[in-house]
């Protein structure tokens, strides 16, 4: 593939951050004296925005609010640094970075997702980090790759990759008129990938690399 410029999620595509996720969901639970939920259910809460799925567990707007808020107490402190790097990804973002400019398009917080590229040693790889806002108001993936290709100046969309394991990858990309690439290693099914439209998955970081060999 030629296009040169690679706009990568982070959970799921780039780390496997189940563990220090699930366990700021079930900090915030805590707190707010809520039963506790199975991991099968957690996983739907990797990818999207925070506030959104814990109004799809029955929490009002003002609960979701105050989940995320508590759930952010427990990550900061130690939960996203409760991450594992998949194999092959840091040699594939190493070779990637000689001769295409990466950028990430996160729906985490911007400022969670630089310490952790800071803590992995990965930032230089990076053009561009743009994540969420702390405020809910940029948390779509939609929203958030909008805002990371008006940043990096982008003048081609037609130059461009949006990688990732989850549907809001895809459907980001394709609302931003950016060619949508899945990876199948992630949090993601087949079926959810294929189900909102991504036609070219791999599946492993390596196969990524030989996309763009």
């Amino acid at each position: 593939m030629q296009q040169n410029h690679l706009f990568f999620d982070l959970d799921g595509t780039i780390i496997n951050s189940q563990k220090g996720i699930f366990s700021s969901i079930r900090y915030a639970l805590k707190k707010m004296n809520l039963t506790d939920l199975p991991d099968e259910k957690l996983l739907s809460f990797i990818g999207p925005p925070l506030i959104t799925s814990f109004k799809k567990i029955g929490m009002t707007e003002e609960q979701a609010v105050q989940a995320v808020a508590y759930y952010r107490e427990y990550y900061q402190a130690s939960g996203m640094f409760e991450i594992t790097p998949y194999m092959g990804i840091k040699e594939t973002l190493d070779q990637l970075a000689t001769k295409k400019k990466l950028y990430l398009a996160t729906s985490k917080p911007e400022i969670f997702a630089k310490a952790i590229l800071d803590f992995l040693k990965f930032t230089p790889y990076f053009t561009g980090i743009y994540g969420a806002d702390m405020d809910n108001k940029r948390a779509e993936k939609t929203e958030v790759l909008a805002y990371a290709i008006a940043s990096s100046g982008l003048k081609d969309k037609n130059d461009a990759v949006m990688i990732g394991d989850r549907e809001n990858d895809i459907l980001g990309a394709k609302e931003n008129a950016v060619l949508p690439i899945g990876v199948l290693y992630g949090f993601g099914t087949i079926e959810e990938l294929k189900d909102a439209g991504g036609e070219i998955l791999v599946e492993s970081p390596l196969k990524l690399l030989e996309l763009f060999s």
